[in-house]
C-alpha cells in the first residue's frame, strides 16, 4: 500500500486496527512510534546495483492501557513526515514487534490494516543459474498446429 492511500482510508476510519498475519490484532493501545523514509542501497547476487525507498510505520505496544491512537493524529503525524522528511508517495512497510522485529507490507480489507507477510527473493535469479519455473500443462491443454502449410517452403 502506497502512502496516499493509507491516507485515503484514514479520512474515513473511527479508529485505527492492525491486523497481523495469523488474525490477531495489534492492542489497541498500540503507538506509531516512527514515520519515516528508508532508503537501502545494495548490490544483488548478480551485480547489478539497486536502491529501494519505503516509507517505515513502526508500531510499539506498551502497558498505558488508556492510549488510543486515532485516526487523525496519525494523519497529522503522517503529513509531518512528509513535509519535514521529504516523503513521496511511496510502498509502506510496518514494523513490529514479534520474537523479534518483523517486516510486513500493508493492505486494507475495508475494516482493519492488514499486516501482510514478505519473504525474500533472489533478485538476479538469470545470473544465478536459478531455473525459471516453467508453466504445467496437461496434455490435453495441448493442441496440434501446423505452423507451415504443405508446399509452402517453410519446412
Amino acid at each position: 500500500m502506497k502512502l496516499s492511500t493509507i491516507k485515503k482510508h484514514l479520512e474515513e476510519l473511527d479508529v485505527i486496527a492492525f491486523e497481523l498475519p495469523n488474525g490477531d490484532l495489534v492492542p489497541n493501545h498500540f503507538h506509531v512510534t516512527e514515520v519515516g523514509k528508508v532508503t537501502k542501497n545494495f548490490i544483488d547476487c548478480g551485480g547489478t546495483v539497486r536502491n529501494e525507498e519505503v516509507v517505515n510505520f513502526q508500531l510499539w505496544s506498551a502497558n498505558d492501557y488508556d492510549h488510543r491512537l486515532h485516526p487523525e493524529k496519525l494523519l497529522d503525524i503522517i503529513t509531518l513526515s512528509e513535509k519535514i522528511l521529504g516523503i513521496e508517495d511511496l510502498e509502506i512497510e510496518v514494523e513490529y514487534q514479534g520474537d523479534t522485529i518483523g517486516k510486513f507490507g500493508l493492505e486494507f480489507n475495508g475494516k482493519h490494516f492488514l499486516l501482510t507477510s514478505k519473504q525474500t527473493d533472489c533478485l538476479a535469479k538469470d545470473n544465478c543459474g536459478i531455473p525459471v519455473k516453467k508453466e504445467k500443462k496437461s496434455l490435453s491443454q495441448l493442441t496440434a498446429t501446423t505452423t507451415c502449410a504443405p508446399g509452402s517452403g517453410c519446412c
